[in-house]
């Protein structure tokens, strides 16, 4: 089937025509791999020009510059590229068909390797992936698809499920943007603070600890349920409750706090969760809001992304807009959205 590295039916006098067609396709594509940008650029230009002295004049370099650059794309091609006739040089056959080709790479390589244009949101087409933590994605999500598709209807959001704190699949690009209540431990990964939220206390209506003073010893006497991904039955309260000298009764783990919160509004179980992630939710269910009866930090949110897309517009205006939607939850809200309950 090969000889001398070519298709043997480049030799073939049978259908000749596009049989030569085929191969010249085939030998461009061999001649594109072996010139770099710079020998494209040349080639362009004198194709363009039709002569070393006008490509040089184009390209601002001089005639004997030129002149190699020619040599070397001879060399590259193993074609004369532009022949003398009389006075002026004519390009070759094998040069006149490759001649748009290779405009098209030049201007695209040129395009590719430019400062980034002006973000056009309408005709954007990309896919983004979000992984957010569920109580935020419940909060957020929808105004986040909303704005989004507002003004990029060509966007789609891919909201995942967080799996943990593994930021392998930022740093493989396989999500874009992502939550934590903490800043991250690698130098590729960048970050901004956009809230902190204060603890709170979720019960159904007519708990027993909505009668009276909730104090820190009623708070722990009262049978818990934890958040956690992982099952985990231990969380930073109970490191607060030792300090104390309390310990409380944890009876079980939900993985999600939509989960905890449809738990706590059907049994006396109480969930304590970050007050502006959970209050729409909260009030959804007509769930009564208590406050933590004992003083903890309150906890952050940072969103996440990998540094590759500091340049990027399409990110850029992604994660802006994402800031915009997750700042507007810790807004202190108007009289009229204002929680019922001790928490507001």
């Amino acid at each position: 089937m090969w000889a001398g590295g070519l298709p043997r039916a480049c030799t073939s006098k049978v259908g000749a025509r596009i049989i030569n067609n085929k191969c010249m396709l085939f030998s461009c594509r061999l001649t594109f791999m072996q010139l770099d940008l710079n020998l494209l650029t040349a080639l362009d230009a004198l194709l363009e020009e039709g002569s070393v002295a006008g490509a040089a004049d184009r390209l601002h370099v001089t005639a004997p510059a030129m002149s190699r650059s020619l040599g070397r794309i001879r060399k590259a091609t193993g074609d004369q590229i532009l022949v003398r006739t009389g006075r002026s040089m004519v390009p070759t056959t094998r040069a006149l068909a490759m001649r748009a080709q290779v405009h098209t790479l030049v201007q695209q390589a040129h395009q590719l390797l430019s400062a980034q244009h002006e973000l056009d949101l309408a005709a954007l087409d990309r896919v983004f992936t979000v992984r957010w933590h569920d109580a935020l994605t419940t909060a957020c999500g929808t105004a986040l698809i909303t704005a989004v598709h507002r003004r990029a209807p060509g966007v789609r959001l891919r909201l995942s499920a967080e799996p943990g704190t593994d930021d392998a699949e930022l740093r493989r690009g396989e999500v874009d943007l992502e939550s934590s209540a903490g800043p991250p431990t690698l130098p590729d990964i960048r970050h901004r603070l956009v809230g902190s939220d204060r603890l709170v206390v979720a019960v159904r209506p007519g708990h027993p600890l909505t009668e009276g003073p909730l104090g820190i010893e009623r708070y722990a006497a009262a049978e818990h349920l934890t958040v956690s991904r992982r099952g985990s039955l231990h969380d930073p309260i109970d490191d607060a409750l030792a300090t104390h000298g309390l310990e409380r009764r944890v009876v079980a783990a939900g993985p999600t706090a939509a989960f905890a919160l449809q738990l706590a509004r059907d049994t006396d179980l109480v969930v304590t969760l970050p007050h502006a992630v959970t209050r729409a939710a909260r009030e959804h269910l007509g769930l009564a809001t208590l406050p933590l009866p004992f003083p903890l930090p309150e906890v952050p949110l940072y969103l996440l992304w990998h540094q590759r897309y500091d340049d990027d517009r399409a990110h850029t205006w992604l994660r802006e807009t994402a800031t915009d939607i997750v700042r507007a939850l810790f807004a202190p809200p108007t009289v009229s959205n204002r929680p019922a309950g001790p928490a507001g």
